[in-house]
């Protein structure tokens, strides 16, 4: 008789900035179990929690691809990693405009499966982009 092992895999948390602010609000930026990632919706803040870019919708999306790269970089991933990506705003049409940016993040141009929704308002009333994907990390 054969035996099956079986691992279980132990939750990774990732935490973008201070614990202070991310345990302030209530979560991680990311978890990964096995080869799959979740991150939380990305947001223009500063370290401390604030929102950045006020007013400057293309600056906003560019933070939220920043620190989804950063994130992206410590499990070793590019966003061709990404499988599923998730955008929320408060402005289809500025978001429309700079998709080209959106695009050019993906270099093999294998583009996640994606949902965009226009939002009426995100966490914060400054903030008008947010941006949440889940990673699959080849072995």
């Amino acid at each position: 008789m054969t035996q099956k092992i079986v691992t279980i895999d132990q939750p990774e948390y990732y935490q973008r900035r201070s614990q202070k602010t991310e345990n302030g609000f209530g979560y991680s930026f990311a978890v990964k179990i096995g080869n799959l990632i979740k991150a939380s919706g990305a947001v223009s803040m500063d370290e401390e929690g604030k929102p950045t870019a006020v007013g400057d919708y293309t600056q906003q999306m560019k933070n939220c691809y920043a620190d989804i790269e950063k994130m992206l970089t410590h499990y070793g991933c590019t966003f061709d990693d990404v499988i599923v990506e998730n955008i929320y705003t408060t402005n289809m049409s500025l978001f429309l405009e700079n998709l080209e940016y959106r695009k050019s993040l993906y270099k093999e141009n294998r583009y996640p499966k994606s949902t965009w929704l226009g939002v009426k308002e995100l966490a914060m009333p400054e903030l008008m982009i947010e941006i949440e994907v889940e990673v699959y990390k080849p072995q």
